[in-house]
């Protein structure tokens, strides 16, 4: 696949394998995922992360032909990186064994700048998983990190060679790293919720006023404010079902029972409802933003899940979004796009200190990115959007590639920005 070049009007080209494959192979080996993103990471990353450092649970679908061994290595306090004292450039095979009687983080390291090729998480006593790498010539360390324990670093081992066959690697960026990010990104949602109150209150006024053409101008204003915090949607609890839950399927929503929030609202406005019966629901959506607004700035980010976040919004917007999902007949899903791309960038800004010299892509995702927000600016004009169906093949195609040619390049960031021990 070409690099992205939004100024050239000519059509994108679809993800071709080599591109991907190059790309997934660009960030170091981190094997923790949880909800929606375990399934989307695993194929993502298949042919990079996990073909580079399974954790022997059968989650890696590309395996090093040539690996040799394995090499059985022990784990344990007094004896970490035991059983490996050389080998030969190329793929390796390691059969770590716990010996200790704790589970144990076993990383696989460059002792002179703590760089990981190669990690395996929550090795239980007495077990034995295989960690897959490919290493060039250099110096390698495996390092032991039992629970509750101080890391022990075992014996340097050294490869004669040339260094520039080794798979990726990075320094770990660790909680301490992150919490800087998750204050500024925490008050930066703050201002958020005082402009999304008072974009709600537009709307709420305008339905009270019996005036629904107006209510219909505020209504996706108020609701791109909320879209473009998606990194805070999981902090925000019980109130992001109440303000932007997605409800039953839009074709279902009439006789849905306890359906609430931007979308509930959406439903009415474009469905022929009476601003009467939907003063009752643009109410309760302003309540539940100004609730929001009041109890915020006492909650606080997890710092640790701000690299997932920053992946996750947009992967939400290929599930959610450009499938019509949560279209309540605004027709105003790729504006949604749009705002989620937003989000996407505010978070990312704030980790780019820690992703410059870690992830080599990073250029390249911000062209992806520049190009997929190219793509969608061209289907809105003036506060009106081209409605999803109503895209041609061409343009759909295009939408559909540029956000999953995002979303690929987002998976190693929330990869590196996985807080890891290192002590």
């Amino acid at each position: 696949m070409r690099d992205p070049d939004p100024g050239s009007g000519q059509e994108p080209a679809e993800p071709d394998e080599g591109s991907a494959a190059a790309a997934r192979k660009a960030w170091p080996p981190r094997g923790r995922r949880t909800g929606a993103a375990l399934a989307v990471a695993v194929v993502a990353v298949g042919a990079g992360v996990w073909a580079l450092a399974s954790s022997g649970d059968g989650s890696s679908d590309a395996k090093p032909a040539a690996a040799k061994g394995p090499t059985t290595v022990e784990v344990s306090p007094s004896a970490c990186g035991k059983g490996w004292s050389g080998a030969t450039p190329g793929p390796q095979v390691f059969a770590l064994s716990n010996t200790s009687s704790s589970a144990a983080e076993v990383d696989l390291t460059d002792p002179a700048t703590g760089a990981v090729y190669g990690e395996v998480e929550g090795l239980a006593p007495g077990t034995t998983r295989e960690m897959r790498v490919v290493l060039g010539g250099g110096s390698y360390a495996f390092k032991c990190l039992p629970d509750d324990a101080d890391a022990v670093t075992g014996p340097t081992v050294t490869i004669a060679g040339a260094s520039t066959g080794s798979g990726p690697a990075a320094v770990p960026v660790t909680q301490h790293d992150l919490i800087p990010v998750a204050i500024s990104y925490q008050q930066w949602v703050t201002a958020k919720t005082v402009e999304l109150a008072d974009r709600t209150d537009e709307l709420k006024r305008a339905v009270d006023d019996g005036d629904l053409a107006a209510a219909r101008e505020a209504w996706l204003p108020a609701h791109l404010v909320y879209e473009r915090m998606g990194a805070a949607y999981d902090a925000f609890g019980e109130a992001d079902a109440a303000i932007n839950g997605a409800g039953p399927a839009p074709a279902d929503a009439a006789s849905a029972k306890d359906f609430e929030g931007f979308h509930r609202v959406e439903y009415g406005l474009w469905h022929g409802e009476s601003a009467a019966s939907l003063r009752g629901p643009a109410d309760r959506l302003s309540q539940a933003v100004h609730a929001l607004r009041d109890s915020w700035p006492q909650e606080r980010l997890d710092p640790a899940q701000l690299g997932l976040r920053a992946h996750e919004i947009l992967e939400a917007t290929a599930q959610s979004e450009l499938t019509g999902r949560t279209d309540y007949g605004s027709g105003t899903s790729l504006a949604t796009a749009r705002a989620n791309l937003d989000g996407t960038r505010e978070l990312l800004g704030l980790l780019r200190p820690l992703l410059t010299s870690r992830y080599p892509e990073l250029p390249r995702l911000d062209a992806w990115l520049d190009r997929t927000q190219h793509t969608l600016d061209g289907f809105g004009a003036g506060g009106r959007w081209t409605p999803l169906d109503r895209l041609g093949r061409q343009d759909r195609q295009r939408v559909n590639s540029d956000i999953g040619q995002a979303v690929e390049l987002l998976a190693p960031v929330a990869t590196i920005c996985d807080a890891r021990r290192t002590a």
